[in-house]
């Protein structure tokens, strides 16, 4: 199995939709990049630009879910898993009608790499299909050392996130609850994020552990519950 094989049997989280992206902070860009998705004719290049920890990979994989509800075919790879098989694995991937690479720039300064990525941008703009990216910085900020990659990148289709502040970390983890069945109260879920890490990653994982001992102990979310769970 070649390594392209191998990346197009990643498998998308099914919670990874647009309707599913919860937060104030960057919820009108996730309705632009949608619209995009709607119509993205003219559009060779997105690039989905923020912080560690503001969704970059969560919309990702939401525009790969919405194109294929639309019967189109799409793959999603994180840079991060292609590293270990060379640029190399890039080769197919624009065969697809959509294909998203996050954490782009990973490769950032590795000049096979950064060549790789350009000739694929190519190649997907001469099939007409789409590419989406996702990075910290915006591209001429990124480290990239390629000019030609710099200007393609720099010419895309930009959409910035933003940090989540506080409330938005709230109404996630209050929502995320209600969608395992679990009711969350305005309380409960401040409580846990005062002593929680604030990563948004990490919180989540917190309520996989809560809904977990929730169902065997048959218990409620209470604060007395969550102190016992977590040992706080």
């Amino acid at each position: 199995m070649s390594p392209s094989q191998m990346v197009l049997g990643v498998r998308l989280r099914d919670d990874a939709r647009f309707d599913n992206f919860h937060g104030d902070r960057n919820a009108s860009a996730a309705a632009r990049l949608e619209s995009v998705c709607r119509n993205a004719s003219g559009v060779p290049v997105v690039v989905v630009c923020g912080d560690a920890d503001t969704g970059k990979s969560h919309l990702l994989q939401a525009v790969c879910h919405f194109s294929e509800s639309r019967g189109q075919t799409a793959v999603c790879v994180s840079l991060e898993e292609l590293l270990p098989f060379g640029p190399e694995a890039l080769t197919g991937l624009e065969h697809q009608a959509l294909i998203c690479l996050d954490d782009l720039n990973l490769i950032a300064g590795r000049e096979e790499w950064e060549e790789a990525v350009f000739h694929l941008y190519n190649r997907v703009l001469d099939n007409g299909h789409v590419l989406v990216v996702s990075i910290s910085e915006v591209p001429a900020s990124s480290g990239f050392v390629l000019p030609d990659l710099i200007s393609r990148l720099s010419h895309g289709l930009l959409i910035q996130l933003g940090i989540y502040r506080d409330d938005d970390r709230l109404r996630i983890l209050m929502a995320r609850a209600e969608q395992r069945g679990l009711v969350m109260g305005e309380d409960v879920a401040g409580f846990i994020l005062r002593r929680a890490p604030r990563k948004l990653g990490d919180l989540l994982a917190m309520l996989d552990r809560l809904d977990e001992n929730s169902l065997q102990a048959q218990r409620r979310l209470t604060i007395p519950f969550v102190k016992s769970v977590m040992g706080w």
